[in-house]
């Protein structure tokens, strides 16, 4: 999944820089932009400015959401099964969870949670804009070598994104572990929408609600995105 929200977020960011944000994009077009024959603007005349990256990175989030979700869904009705025997658990594993699935809701039941995936990766936004701007800031005003930039506008940026986002993770999780009911024999489904899951959360827990689990995430998104920030663009560094 972050290598196509990584690889999306590239190849949107170069879109954007020769099309929407090109001083010359009158005479640009997508063929031109795809054909590599063809000698594309000087990098250094312009820069995709701060909203191009936050908005190739809504764009990744919006990719990465149709193999995420079913990805997501699987996993959190896993995690909810707590009885050490497996003979009492609804689900064997996962191979044995998307067949259940798919046989009582088909395939809107795997993706069960997409519209609410959705909205929680547009948070990119944050991520993404905030990227760069702690880059640009990093890069002018001190003499931190690339690599360390790199980690500290990495490791800043996921908190931001995290700061920005953690409410809507934490009903996105609420919606993928609630019973689908039907055929399946789970429970009875209590979210028919996203507004009904978050109503719920503040009805039981309160403004907090929205915030349990919060400072673990916290404090692991930093060193976590960091190191991957790090490496991917060590790697985009060396590819020719």
């Amino acid at each position: 999944m972050d290598s196509i929200m990584l690889g999306s977020l590239t190849f949107y960011r170069h879109i954007l820089h020769q099309t929407l944000f090109n001083p010359n994009r009158m005479s640009a077009s997508p063929i031109s932009i795809m054909r590599r024959d063809l000698p594309l603007p000087d990098e250094k005349l312009h820069k995709l400015p701060t909203i191009g990256h936050a908005m190739a990175g809504v764009m990744a989030g919006a990719t990465v959401s149709f193999i995420a979700a079913p990805v997501e869904h699987i996993k959190a009705r896993l995690q909810i099964q707590y009885s050490s025997k497996k003979s009492e658990r609804l689900y064997q594993g996962p191979i044995d969870c998307m067949k259940k699935i798919y046989k009582f809701h088909g395939i809107p039941g795997i993706y069960h949670g997409l519209s609410a995936t959705l909205l929680f990766r547009s948070f990119f936004f944050f991520w993404w804009g905030s990227y760069d701007i702690f880059t640009r800031v990093l890069s002018d005003k001190t003499t931190l070598s690339t690599p360390a930039i790199n980690f500290w506008a990495g490791g800043l940026s996921a908190q931001v994104f995290w700061m920005t986002s953690y409410p809507s993770d934490v009903i996105k999780q609420r919606i993928m572990t609630d019973p689908l009911a039907g055929g399946l024999g789970d429970g009875v489904r209590r979210f028919p929408d996203w507004r009904t899951a978050a109503v719920t959360v503040y009805r039981e827990n309160g403004w907090r609600g929205y915030w349990r689990g919060f400072l673990p995430c916290f404090l692991r998104a930093f060193p976590a995105n960091a190191m991957a920030l790090v490496a991917f663009e060590a790697v985009m560094r060396a590819l020719p």
